[in-house]
């Protein structure tokens, strides 16, 4: 254990392994460069802590659900080196979502009290959504960022829109009253007691996932046929899209992943000020259950979540990391799961 895990302390790995388990907490945190300022001690938890928590834990979901993922941080690991965690990309419904609240209003009533604020929007006209970066306020650079997109859903053909109002409209709330009381409590006090952090965050964990039924495989080939991006919302949900990790030079590192045969989209992605360049694993395949008329299900197999690779220049104007995102690259990026 280095002197980081200490530092951190064992309350980290308590409060992770309460949302996804001892073992995969402490593969996480072996694994994660943690910022040191960000410590887990005493009796109330902050903030920024549990923010912190809740990052680890998502990541920690995503290599369980995309082994292409967890082959390279094993990789990485067995090299002595950190994953520095960059940012996590969720996927919304502007529209109809039941119990559910619409697009943005799902996640930003969880990150806000978090202490994350709106950092940037980017409109994506050719997918049909929006995309706004939450940037924490208290550790910009040391606790990831979440991109969140709406799919706006009247902007689809008159089919898909019908299919989404079928899908989505099932939605549940999975936030309860404990996740609510932790929620109220953060925005009021910017802390909470560690009882109640430990028993809210894997409630505000299983917020990032599937909350609507399963769609009907008539409703999914809809949606499909409109917008591969509603289809991969019919099937995985409010779960991370992608999760990304900052890289040094992610050119050099491209070319290394290609030479060792690695599913890597074609092109790396360079942002308009050409101080933020992206690239991707292909996404990978997962398979689903549709519901059949005669009430029988079939499966099929269908694009999963991905990994994503980000290198971050200098900003000449402020002297620090450019933490902004960009449309172009971001539209680019998303068409790894359409493949």
């Amino acid at each position: 254990m280095t002197a980081q895990d200490i530092g951190t302390g064992q309350a980290l790995h308590q409060l992770v392994a309460a949302a996804v388990g001892a073992e995969r907490a402490q593969y996480a945190l072996a694994v994660l460069a943690i910022d040191p300022a960000i410590r887990v001690s005493g009796e109330q938890t902050t903030r920024a802590e549990l923010a912190a928590a809740l990052n680890i834990a998502l990541f920690a979901d995503l290599l369980e659900r995309v082994p292409t993922a967890a082959a390279y941080v094993a990789e990485v690991a067995a090299k002595g080196e950190r994953i520095v965690f960059d940012h996590g990309a969720l996927r919304t419904i502007d529209g109809e979502t039941g119990q559910l609240p619409r697009g943005l209003a799902a996640f930003a009533r969880i990150l806000q009290p978090l202490g994350y604020a709106v950092g940037g929007t980017y409109p994506l006209p050719r997918l049909r959504m929006t995309g706004k970066a939450f940037v924490h306020a208290d550790f910009p650079e040391g606790i990831p960022q979440f991109f969140v997109s709406e799919l706006h859903v009247a902007e689809l053909n008159a089919d898909a829109q019908e299919a989404a109002i079928s899908v989505f409209a099932t939605s549940r709330d999975p936030l309860g009253p404990v996740e609510e009381e932790a929620l109220a409590v953060l925005a009021s006090d910017g802390e909470l007691p560690r009882e109640l952090a430990l028993a809210a965050l894997p409630g505000l964990v299983a917020a990032f996932g599937r909350q609507h039924e399963a769609a009907t495989l008539a409703d999914y080939e809809t949606l499909l046929g409109d917008s591969k991006e509603a289809a991969w919302i019919a099937t995985e949900g409010n779960a991370f899209n992608h999760a990304t990790t900052r890289v040094p030079d992610v050119d050099t590192l491209a070319t290394a992943l290609k030479a060792a045969g690695k599913p890597l989209k074609a092109e790396v992605e360079v942002s308009a000020n050409c101080r933020v360049r992206q690239t991707a694993f292909i996404a990978d395949t997962v398979e689903r259950h549709f519901l059949l008329p005669d009430g029988r299900t079939i499966a099929r197999t269908v694009p999963g979540s991905f990994y994503e690779f980000i290198t971050r220049d200098i900003d000449p104007a402020t002297g620090m990391l450019d933490l902004t995102f960009d449309s172009g690259n971001a539209t680019g990026i998303f068409a790894v799961t359409g493949t």
